[in-house]
């Protein structure tokens, strides 16, 4: 992982709490995406794993995906073009019928879903030895507990800023 410096030591300036929170998620995102694409998912990006996750189970229809995803209709109709021509989703007749179709996950896309899943344990596990912390427990309670106060409870879309 990369380490940011300042002054001669290894340890990141203190800064405002937003960009902390933006290095991490930076440096984090990076690593784990490095380390998919060595898994033999080269060329996805986050936003990727993020339409996967929104898809994940029955799956939904382009406006319910643009809508988990904070993004608009025609991004999200562009991204499920991407996707369906790189074989990580398919299109099926939506179950209420009609003209609306349900994006559904492919076989790809759930083994990458299972990749990705273990590439991030392990560098959770790992950020938890180079932290000196057992696990990763209390941060990730400190979040959720920042994320449920910030939003009421119902967090908002996670929006592919980068």
């Amino acid at each position: 992982m990369v380490r940011v410096e300042r002054e001669g030591t290894d340890r990141p300036p203190a800064g405002e709490l937003t960009f902390l929170l933006g290095m991490g998620f930076q440096l984090v995102v990076a690593e784990f995406d490095r380390r998919v694409a060595e898994a033999g998912y080269p060329g996805l990006r986050p936003l990727h794993g993020m339409a996967f996750q929104a898809l994940r189970g029955p799956g939904a229809t382009s406006s319910e995906l643009a809508e988990r995803l904070g993004v608009t209709k025609q991004a999200a109709g562009q991204l499920v073009k991407e996707l369906e021509q790189r074989g990580y989703v398919a299109r099926r007749p939506h179950p209420a019928g009609g003209r609306r179709r349900l994006v559904v996950l492919t076989d790809s896309a759930e083994r990458h879903l299972e990749v990705a899943g273990r590439v991030i344990a392990e560098l959770e596990a790992e950020l938890a030895l180079r932290t000196g912390q057992a696990d990763l427990g209390v941060l990730r309670a400190e979040l959720t507990a920042l994320v449920h106060a910030m939003s009421d409870g119902s967090p908002p879309p996670l929006r592919p800023v980068w």
